[in-house]
C-alpha cells in the first residue's frame, strides 16, 4: 500500500481481506468505517473477536459450536435422540433450525470432501460420526451436505462408512424450489425432481 496509508490501517485492511467473502475494496470500506465510528464501535468489535475465540468451542458430541459442553441442543432432553442429521458447518444448523420442521439432533463435519482444496475424509468429523453411531445405537442418520460434487462425494464416503453399522442413512430430498419456473431449472435439479417425484 501507499506510504499516504498509515500502517494500522493497512493492517486492518489486510486481516479484513483474508476474511471470506471480502475483497479488498469492503475491506477498505469497513476499515475507514471504523475510522469513523465512535470508538465505543471499535472497542465493542474487538471485545466480541476476543470474546469469540476465548468463550466459544466445538461440542464434544456434535461438533457444532458451543459456549457450553455438550450443547444445548444436545442436552435439550424434547429433542429425537435417535435421529442425527449429518451436515457439512454450524450455518447449516442454524438454516435447519429456522425451519422449525426438525427436533432431532446434529453432527457437524466443518466441511465437504474437496481434493482440489486439499480436504479429504481425515479433515472431516467423519471418525467422529462412526464412533458416535455405534456408541449411541442410533436408527436414523440424515446426510444433509450441500448438493454439488464435494456435498455427493461427501454422502457416499459417509454412507461407505456407516453401511456396516446397519443404521438408516437418509438423504435430503432435491427438486424444484417453490416458485420457479421449469424454464430456468438446471437439468441436475430437474432430473432429480423427476426421479423424486411423489403422489399427488
Amino acid at each position: 500500500m501507499s506510504k499516504a496509508v498509515p500502517e494500522p490501517v493497512t493492517r486492518l485492511i489486510d486481516a479484513f481481506s483474508r476474511l471470506p467473502g471480502i475483497g479488498p475494496k469492503t475491506a477498505s470500506r469497513l476499515t475507514y468505517y471504523l475510522l469513523r465510528a465512535p470508538a465505543e464501535v471499535a472497542e465493542s468489535l474487538a471485545a466480541a473477536l476476543t470474546d469469540l475465540k476465548a468463550s466459544t468451542r466445538f461440542c464434544s458430541r456434535c461438533w457444532n459450536i458451543t459456549t457450553d459442553d455438550p450443547c444445548a441442543i444436545c442436552l435439550d432432553p424434547g429433542r429425537e435422540r435417535n435421529v442425527v442429521a449429518v451436515v457439512e458447518e454450524p450455518l447449516d444448523v442454524l438454516a435447519i433450525e429456522r425451519t422449525g420442521s426438525y427436533n432431532g439432533l446434529y453432527h457437524v463435519l466443518h466441511g465437504a470432501i474437496s481434493p482440489v482444496n486439499g480436504i479429504g475424509p481425515e479433515q472431516l468429523k467423519v471418525r467422529e460420526l462412526v464412533a458416535r453411531v455405534s456408541a449411541e445405537g442410533l436408527q436414523e442418520i440424515i446426510i444433509a451436505t450441500n448438493p454439488g460434487l464435494e456435498g455427493d462425494a461427501t454422502a457416499m464416503f459417509i454412507r461407505q462408512q456407516l453401511a456396516p453399522l446397519g443404521v438408516r442413512i437418509t438423504r435430503l430430498a432435491r427438486g424444484l424450489p417453490t416458485g420457479g419456473d421449469l424454464e430456468y431449472v438446471d437439468a441436475m435439479t430437474l432430473i432429480r425432481a423427476l426421479q423424486g417425484r411423489s403422489e399427488l
